[in-house]
């Protein structure tokens, strides 16, 4: 009894913190641990949660493809499972996605509250800009691409003509997840343009000179990165990037302005 006392006394001296305030690789190791703790946590509430509302969930996931298909000549939007253990599969699977989707802010969180101690106030200024910024972005080209869809999967079926399009439920969840992700992440292309311009590595002067092979760049790649390949995607994608192309540049003029105003203040005092 007492060699367990003493290891417990042992092992909350070595969690102590330095003098100095920093922390040892062995207290950073169990911070980590209890943060990954924490995010599983919330990744299965969440996922248990999406399990009892699994049929909600699943109405609104087809929506987009039923709409499609009222609007063609398609009979029904029955998704197909070809074999007995697709149904329970494919609702794990989507119970997990969606969990990890919802359990994200606190994932985000409890990322923040590891590297935030190990920022300088400044930074931690510009890191809760650019984080804040860069979820609601992603999330702006996911809502963008739900919203697209109908649309998407309506040209896709008008290209079977008169024959009968089926989908299986796999396959089509598996476009929709790359749809939207392929969207969302897309929608952080202004912030790393405005981060490159505000580090110095590219002047917004410079971007704003050579606009139209960016405009052909920013075409030629969404083109390649949408799954669909369609020219519905390739147009609802390619118009805001380009947007937020001339945006970023605007926005970077205008911070490096007040930087350099800034610096100028300090310098004449």
């Amino acid at each position: 009894m007492t060699r367990i006392t003493d290891l417990k006394t042992a092992r909350r001296s070595k969690a102590r913190p330095n003098p100095d305030g920093s922390m040892s690789l062995m207290d950073h190791l169990r911070e980590l641990r209890g943060r990954i703790f924490k995010c599983a946590l919330a990744i299965g509430v969440a996922a248990i949660a999406v399990y009892f509302v699994y049929d909600t969930v699943y109405d609104f996931l087809t929506d987009p493809y039923c709409r499609a298909i009222a609007r063609t000549s398609q009979d029904s939007c029955e998704l197909l499972f070809l074999d007995l253990t697709s149904p329970f599969a494919t609702k794990l699977r989507l119970c997990t996605y969606l969990g990890v989707l919802l359990a994200s802010p606190v994932i985000f969180w409890q990322l923040w509250r590891f590297i935030a101690p190990g920022l300088y106030r400044n930074e931690r200024r510009y890191a809760v800009v650019f984080v804040g910024s860069s979820v609601l972005l992603f999330l702006l080209g996911a809502a963008l691409a739900y919203y697209s869809l109908p649309k998407i999967f309506e040209w896709m079926i008008d290209q079977a003509g008169s024959a009968t399009v089926e989908s299986k439920a796999d396959d089509y969840f598996r476009l929709l997840a790359l749809m939207v992700f392929a969207f969302g992440l897309s929608f952080e292309f202004p912030l790393v343009l405005l981060a490159l311009q505000l580090m110095g590595v590219v002047a917004p002067a410079t971007l704003a000179r050579v606009w139209r092979h960016a405009v052909v760049g920013i075409v030629a790649v969404v083109a390649i990165v949408t799954p669909g390949g369609d020219p519905v995607s390739l147009f609802a994608l390619s118009v805001p990037l380009c947007i937020f192309y001339a945006a970023s540049i605007w926005i970077a003029r205008l911070l490096l302005r007040r930087r350099s105003d800034k610096q100028a203040s300090l310098s004449g005092s």
